[in-house]
């Protein structure tokens, strides 16, 4: 006897099959004004292939089937391996054919946001190897290795270099006893007697992201000074270097990338850069990656930002669609406010650290990249969390993609240095290149003429920037943020129509409710945000 208890009606259809980058009217014109506008074509072709079911699912099964550690094969040889589900290779196969693991431009940003939208665990080797780059490029044995970094094929295979066809490099820095305080490695490097620049390495690192990387820039102490080794996974003759692996992170997001404990149990390192420079190195290849950390974060709002979207356009209560709800719309178009300004600001730094054409850029390069990635990394949690609220409990199930976003949305704020770490950096490279700030400050003032809730904003930041020391450092959370606001502000005065920079300008620069959205008084700009956020809805 069959029973029929009910007729399944108001769920709302996976998003799929759709081009990521047809609907996101805000990064077209990001990519046409900060001059990548050639390579559209690429990236809606790179934005299709991305949306289609088939590659969403294969983004969700590479999360639930995290790696697994594999340090001896069957007959029990040391072979420090990891077993990845087939997704972690497709999608790597198809970042480096992108040229995600190239250096900083316009166009590799815009694509790394429509990546990172459907899968983000590789992001991870792919930042790595595009910030490793220019470090190895000024060493004089990089020709060995260009071929194979700037190869656009993905070669999974774990093999000495000499047999692959593509190669990609991670970082080892963080040790138990340090954290971001770097100065406090143990990890000891030793010459190597007759042979020049290579040298031994003992010790260990906490974090070890993609372990089976074809290599790696590690910190180690050189006669007690940090100093930085390009260390190879195989040997060129042939072994596998000697560095173990011990064990892999259980995350709580990022799962589909492998995140190890290692130790150097006499592994082999080359030279990279001058002795006792290696945390500078370091700190160079970082500026780099802070950058794909802003990138990451503002494709994971953006990517939840559209699942809600998605969700009150299709989703019916109380005799409307969600999207009709006058509360819902606000909502959604402070979310909204949110992605659009850090997709301005996102893109506009990445044109600043690809091109460094004047104090201006060098200023957004240096002083704002890291105040950025504190700002956007850290609003991405509220952001996401809101977005999943908007679907109600089938937001909360993990057959959605909204709890893996919630989960993943912490991640850049701690990787490449946390909150705080970032925000003394801010105040550090104020001190350290007043001509680069002066030249910010005139920009936002020139940006900003006539705003007066932004000429208070930029007053306050200049004085905090001129108290002593220990106050400085105290409110450095404040001058961080407060300068990211107002960056966003002008971009989006320059840039955006009239009523998305009014709109964001009143409650960024002018409300304390921004960790909860949908709290702005007077939400004037709901149609003209909405529409640019989520154009098939007004289709």
């Amino acid at each position: 006897m069959g029973w029929n208890t009910h007729e399944v009606t108001n769920q709302v259809p996976d998003l799929v099959d759709y081009n990521l980058y047809a609907v996101d009217t805000v990064l077209q014109e990001a990519v046409v004004r900060e001059g990548a506008g050639k390579s559209a074509q690429t990236l809606s072709a790179y934005g299709g292939e991305l949306g289609q079911a088939p590659i969403i699912a294969l983004a969700a099964r590479a999360d639930r089937y995290p790696p697994q550690a594999r340090p001896f094969d069957r007959q029990g040889h040391r072979i420090d391996s990891v077993d990845f589900d087939p997704g972690w290779h497709a999608f790597l196969a198809f970042g480096v054919g992108q040229g995600l693991h190239q250096p900083a431009s316009v166009a590799r940003a815009a694509a790394f946001l429509l990546h990172g939208q459907i899968e983000m665990g590789t992001l991870c080797p792919l930042t790595m190897t595009s910030a490793a780059i220019p470090i190895l490029s000024r060493q004089p044995w990089f020709s060995e290795l260009s071929p194979l970094l700037f190869s656009h094929t993905y070669d999974e295979r774990d093999t000495p270099l000499a047999d692959k066809r593509g190669m990609l490099v991670g970082m080892g820095l963080t040790e138990k006893q340090g954290g971001s305080d770097l100065r406090r490695a143990t990890t000891l490097a030793t010459p190597v007697q007759g042979e020049e620049g290579v040298f031994r390495l003992v010790g260990h690192k906490w974090f070890f992201s993609v372990p089976t990387a074809d290599a790696h820039l590690v910190l180690a102490l050189l006669e007690g000074e940090p100093t930085c080794f390009y260390v190879p996974r195989w040997l060129p003759d042939g072994r596998r270097n000697a560095v173990w692996l011990m064990q892999l992170k259980d995350k709580l997001g990022n799962r589909s990338n492998a995140s190890a404990e290692v130790e150097f149990q006499d592994a082999e390192g080359v030279l990279v850069g001058e002795p006792g420079r290696g945390i500078a190195t370091l700190v160079e290849m970082a500026g780099y990656t802070r950058l794909d950390c802003v990138l990451g974060s503002t494709a994971l709002m953006r990517a939840a930002l559209v699942q809600a979207m998605h969700h009150a356009q299709h989703r019916v209560a109380f005799g409307r669609p969600l999207l009709q709800q006058p509360l819902m719309r606000a909502v959604l178009m402070d979310l909204a406010l949110e992605v659009e300004a850090a997709v301005a600001l996102a893109m506009r730094l990445a044109r600043a650290v690809a091109a460094r054409t004047g104090p201006l850029d060098d200023a957004l390069a240096r002083i704002v990249t890291p105040a950025a990635k504190f700002w956007v990394c850290k609003r991405a949690i509220p952001v996401v969390a809101e977005a999943l609220e908007a679907l109600g409990g089938n937001g909360y199930i993990e057959s959605h993609i909204l709890p893996r976003l919630y989960r993943e949305a912490p991640v850049n704020s701690l990787w490449e240095g946390s909150g705080n770490v970032m925000c003394l950096d801010v105040l550090r490279a104020v001190q350290r290149h007043p001509d680069w700030w002066e030249a910010l400050l005139g920009w936002l003032r020139d940006s900003l003429q006539g705003e007066a809730l932004a000429d208070s904003r930029l007053q306050a930041l200049v004085e905090h920037l001129s108290r002593p020391a220990p106050e400085r450092e105290a409110v450095a959370r404040n001058v961080a943020g407060t300068l990211v606001l107002l960056v966003q502000a002008a971009l989006l005065r320059g840039h955006a129509p009239q009523p998305v920079a009014d709109t964001f300008i009143a409650s960024r620069l002018g409300g304390d409710n921004l960790s909860v959205p949908g709290m702005m008084a007077s939400p004037a700009a709901l149609d003209s945000v909405l529409q640019r956020a989520w154009a098939p809805a007004f289709s």
